[in-house]
């Protein structure tokens, strides 16, 4: 939700992030050239925007700010629709909705009424099989709302609620679903819970949206995990954590939904006679699968990993500062060739070009968003 360091009094933000590789609809198919767009979801109740829509220059990924609505109270995490004509977001309030808008114009406009997630505070969203799935932080849920002619979300018909607590006292006192994503191949649906130290695997019956419970896998207790990536392989996933800044490296086995846990590297590398409070929050993969960036809140830094040929052992290599404060999410742009941070209480979005050889970033520009939580590309 937004700023939950008032919320919860712990210096944790809790919302969205989670995308590139694996992040639920991010977009990461080839350009289109000078028509590619972008759009940035925010918290009105913070200052911002709602949704910015924004043209990205080919060459040098500048983003141009084109219009705006915040017509949605909260839209904190978005994804585009296949073709890029519409664009779905979460309204992340108590009562909990999916809004569709429509992107043709330079402005968002919205299609229809928001549908109710039968949820509260929706952090996450993504499309698979003709529904848009939601991760329900405050409920400890995942919906699954069908969408109707012309894209319009409606009312969720499948709700799934996780069960359990964690160690934490304030932010594990219940179920916290962060993140829902497709797997690789669409038979299987993850969500990813803070609450309860775990990623659960359910299926989605594409015909009611009924989500029916599969399996799930325990991580550290604690740890707090908030948003995974997929390698592009499909083999392998990646799970971050909010509470402690650790990575947990899975195996995927997608004929039997089975994800196992095989290593739990730190984030960020050593640091000698340094302390402070570090919050991960967003994580994606890069297209050769040879790198992994981590969106670091309180250090308000981007962690590099370098992944070998097993897939398992990711490496912290370095970190850069984030162009901001508090990075509330980060994406790839859709060839893979620069990174996008969500500086949320700095209200910017700044983009990197990426060292193809080493993965290190380096500040390109940034434009003005207040309370940003997310970009994507369509």
């Amino acid at each position: 939700m937004a700023d939950e360091a008032q919320r919860h009094g712990d210096g944790t933000g809790g919302g969205t992030g989670g995308g590139g590789a694996g992040g639920g609809g991010r977009g990461h198919r080839e350009g289109r050239g000078a028509g590619a767009r972008a759009y940035v979801g925010s918290f009105t109740s913070a200052g911002g925007r709602g949704v910015l829509a924004a043209t990205v220059n080919p060459r040098t990924g500048a983003l141009t700010v084109t219009g705006a609505s915040d017509a949605v109270p909260d839209p904190s995490f978005l994804v585009p629709a296949p073709g890029g004509e519409v664009l779905y977001a979460v309204s992340e309030t108590e009562e909990g909705a999916v809004a569709a808008f429509d992107v043709t114009g330079p402005a968002p406009r919205l299609l229809g009424d928001p549908a109710p997630v039968r949820g509260t505070h929706p952090t996450h969203l993504a499309l698979a099989h003709g529904h848009a799935l939601t991760a329900n932080y405050g409920s400890g849920s995942v919906s699954a709302l069908p969408l109707g002619p012309g894209g319009a979300p409606e009312p969720a018909g499948g709700v799934l609620h996780h069960h359990g607590t964690g160690p934490h006292p304030e932010r594990q006192t219940g179920p916290h679903a962060h993140q829902v994503v497709p797997a690789p191949g669409g038979r299987w649906v993850l969500s990813v819970d803070l609450g309860t130290d775990s990623v659960h695997v359910s299926a989605l019956d594409p015909m009611t949206g009924e989500l029916t419970p599969h399996g799930r896998t325990a991580l550290r207790p604690g740890s707090g995990p908030r948003h995974l990536a997929f390698h592009p392989s499909g083999s392998h996933a990646y799970v971050l954590a909010e509470l402690a800044p650790t990575l947990t490296a899975c195996r995927w086995d997608p004929a039997s939904g089975s994800l196992v846990p095989v290593g739990e590297p730190a984030v960020l590398p050593t640091r000698p006679g340094e302390e402070g409070e570090s919050y991960p929050s967003g994580i994606v993969a890069a297209p050769d699968g040879r790198f992994l960036w981590a969106a670091v809140r309180g250090d308000d830094a981007i962690a590099v990993l370098a992944l070998d040929g097993s897939r398992e052992r990711p490496v912290p290599v370095a970190t850069v500062p984030c162009g901001g404060h508090w990075p509330r999410d980060l994406t790839l742009d859709p060839r893979g060739r620069r990174l996008y941070v969500a500086n949320e209480r700095s209200g910017d979005v700044t983009w990197f070009d990426l060292d193809p050889e080493t993965g290190l970033p380096s500040r390109a520009g940034s434009i003005e968003a207040p309370a940003a939580s997310c970009v994507v590309f369509a």
